[in-house]
């Protein structure tokens, strides 16, 4: 597709959004069809057939009407996946939602890095209040909640730093937004900063290296926790602090929800401490913001 066929896909995929964010369902799909017909490779424009028909779906009045745009959402979610394999728009999760593929692994890092990058999704919010729970913490365990070398996962702008960067002799983040991590540069809250993916980070990262992690509504992005208790655990030195907000449920394990996130149970997050050696300090209640709206959730402290 040269430039201008794609300028042309661009602006039909915008006008099929826009029908939806309208409540115009049927528009987007209309307008859907009429841009495959011309651009059959766009996967923005796919994406926009499958939301539309899943929308049409749960809004379905009879049996056949539920079956035909099911089909129909599923089958244009597959196509936006096989002409975008790095899934920025989340199709995945959208298939997953369908009941579709394992949705603890439906989440890519492409659609996590497009989010954040998008203008919109760097809403500012209330950043946790990590300093008063390392504070109680510290108390628990008979320390002073003073840390020679803290790391921040997913750490965005630098909310979640905000309030401990006092706390912090050395202060280093990880992040896969280019637009997040500019904004945190900005802030000159880190004394260094990295572009990647928060596993591959850590791995790097010498045995006993850290005495304290945070994690600040990252676990909404990460169907699987394991590996991150897996590697925190191992760069922790001994007496070290995990600290970390969750949205929570009150089932068990892990569950996608309705809103494309991650939601974790209370017990499931202890269990998955316990497995590591690491203690909980303090578990209790906080809501989390999804786009301005509060959700149920977590801020935890472990220790090493």
């Amino acid at each position: 597709m040269d430039a201008s066929g794609e300028d042309l896909a661009s602006s039909d995929a915008a006008a099929v959004d826009a029908a939806l964010t309208a409540g115009d369902p049927a528009t987007a799909v209309r307008l859907a069809r009429q841009a495959i017909a011309l651009a059959p490779r766009c996967p923005a424009i796919w994406f926009g057939l499958g939301a539309a028909r899943e929308s049409q779906y749960r809004g379905a009045r009879s049996i056949d009407e539920a079956v035909e745009t099911y089909r129909d959402a599923l089958a244009a979610f597959d196509m936006a996946l096989l002409r975008d394999p790095a899934d920025c728009r989340g199709a995945a999760l959208r298939l997953a939602r369908l009941g579709i593929g394992d949705p603890l692994a439906a989440m890519s890092p492409d659609h996590v890095r497009a989010l954040f990058d998008d203008e919109e999704a760097r809403i500012e919010r209330r950043p946790a209040p990590f300093h008063d729970a390392l504070r109680r913490a510290a108390g628990e365990l008979g320390r002073q909640a003073l840390f020679a070398h803290a790391l921040d996962l997913g750490c965005g702008t630098g909310l979640g730093a905000e309030t401990v960067r006092p706390q912090c002799a050395h202060l280093a983040g990880i992040d896969l937004s280019p637009a997040m991590l500019a904004e945190a540069r900005r802030s000159g809250l880190y004394d260094d900063l990295a572009e990647g993916d928060l596993l591959d980070w850590l791995a790097e990262r010498p045995d006993g290296s850290a005495d304290l992690v945070l994690a600040d509504d990252v676990f909404a992005y990460l169907g699987e926790l394991w590996p991150v208790f897996s590697e925190t655990a191992r760069v922790l030195a001994e007496g070290g602090l995990f600290a970390f907000t969750a949205r929570s449920h009150e089932g068990r394990g892990t569950i996608l929800g309705e809103d494309l996130r991650y939601a974790h149970a209370e017990a499931h997050l202890a269990d998955l401490a316990a497995s590591h050696g690491l203690r909980l300090v303090l578990s209790e209640a906080r809501p989390c913001e999804d786009r301005g709206r509060p959700v149920p959730g977590l801020l935890v402290v472990l220790a090493r």
